[in-house]
């Protein structure tokens, strides 16, 4: 099927309405890039940033007529000129299995692979998650994902209890259950995310306890895997503390590497000594144990 795009930068505060105006307009879909390489790396909770200036990408079934949506769009928001849209044919190919070619498994440490369904283990005889990318955030593309993965293949949980706060897509979880550990417990503060972790549990033949944050129950842990944001977790170190055996190991990652110094003073002042840092590219993972 042939598509094409139509296009525009906007400020911030047309961002949503404009949004809005391509789906009135019937787009099958509407994308928000960034449009002067401003980075946004941490969030507040529940809010969702739009970059300053941002350009909004509407995509359509090539058969419509550009001028007529456009004519509706600035019907619809008069702030934005017909003049300021750009309409753009794309190739005409098989954009799913374009899409999928773009996935391949990928090593973490020594033994740990992740594999889309689509694709051969590359070692049959490693350990292989079968996960395909999807709405929740963590397929292993992302590096604090990549920091625990590795870190988890390099400290494997055997006989362990485990928690995967934050769980994601639940691989953490799965990684920490195929790597021996005793029980694994995952939750997470989107429904969405124990959605996806409760499938791709079953599609790698798991049973994992996943629950929302406010359902979440669970005895002290031996292990604690967090890959959130600094923000979050320094919020959630009483959490954390509690949820955390004596002696336990917490794993913190989703922090920029700049923010670990602020973590580390934060958690040596609740009992929680954190002595392991890595790092790849910007991102940060921090590991050590509860000494109380």
């Amino acid at each position: 099927m042939a598509w094409i795009q139509i296009n525009t930068t906007v400020e911030e505060a047309l961002a949503e309405p404009l949004s809005d105006a391509f789906m009135e307009a019937n787009a099958a879909s509407v994308t928000f890039e960034d449009a002067k390489d401003q980075p946004i790396f941490e969030p507040e909770l529940g809010t969702t940033p739009i970059w300053g200036v941002t350009k909004i990408v509407g995509l359509f079934d090539a058969e419509v007529d550009s001028k007529s949506v456009i004519a509706l769009l600035t019907q619809i928001l008069p702030q934005v000129k017909a003049s300021k849209y750009k309409v753009e044919q794309l190739e005409d190919k098989d954009w799913i299995r374009a899409w999928m070619d773009e996935f391949k498994p990928m090593q973490f440490g020594d033994n740990l692979w992740i594999v889309p369904s689509w694709c051969e283990a590359p070692q049959p005889d490693a350990v292989n998650l079968m996960l395909d990318p999807g709405l929740a955030f963590g397929t292993g593309t992302h590096p604090t994902t990549s920091l625990c993965l590795t870190w988890l293949d390099q400290n494997t949980p055997e006989n362990l209890a485990v928690i995967d706060y934050g769980c994601g897509s639940g691989v953490l979880a799965l990684a920490a259950q195929k790597l021996g550990a005793k029980s694994v417990k995952g939750t997470d503060i989107d429904p969405q995310a124990i959605i996806a972790s409760k499938q791709n549990a079953e599609r790698n033949n798991e049973t994992i306890e996943f629950a929302l944050v406010e359902d979440f129950n669970s005895e002290p842990a031996d292990l604690i895997v967090a890959n959130i944001l600094a923000g979050p977790l320094k919020e959630l170190s009483p959490e954390f503390d509690r949820l955390l055996k004596p002696g336990g190991t917490l794993v913190l990652s989703g922090l920029l590497a700049n923010q670990a110094e602020e973590l580390i003073k934060h958690y040596e002042s609740i009992g929680i000594t954190l002595n392991t840092f890595q790092t790849l590219d910007e991102w940060g993972l921090l590991a050590g144990q509860k000494t109380h």
